[in-house]
């Protein structure tokens, strides 16, 4: 591969190599709070990606002047809508994380450890 088109396209290696870490942190960790984290860390290289990709150079904001004679062209305006469903997606991965913290904390309090595998072992033995 062309060294140039690598360095292009930095910030969507930065975006695998982020969604590699959170798979990664959701397959092999067995702490819950871990897992979590992972979770929080895949969500935000998707968003992160998704804001990228709606980027469009040379285009402007969609915001049209009033009067008589303006002709839009939509080629030349961004679409707003895969921003907006990012700052939906940020609301949603919030909630998500506060129940998922919720949960981790209910678990604690009935178990006493937060190890996948010392839970799974409690839960056998009931």
């Amino acid at each position: 591969m062309d060294m140039a088109l690598i360095l292009a396209k930095a910030n969507y290696w930065g975006y695998v190599i982020l969604l590699l870490i959170g798979l990664y942190a959701l397959i092999s960790k067995n702490n819950l709070v871990k897992k979590i984290i992972g979770m929080v860390i895949f969500q935000t290289a998707v968003i992160l990606f998704y804001i990228t990709i709606a980027v469009k150079k040379g285009g402007n904001i969609p915001i049209t002047p009033h009067g008589k004679g303006y002709v839009v062209e939509a080629a030349n305006f961004m679409n707003p809508l895969p921003h907006v469903l990012m700052l939906t997606a940020i609301v949603v991965g919030v909630a998500t994380l506060g129940v998922a913290l919720a949960l981790a904390i209910k678990v604690y309090k009935q178990y006493g450890t937060l190890e996948e595998d010392e839970i799974n072992a409690m839960i056998r033995e009931q």
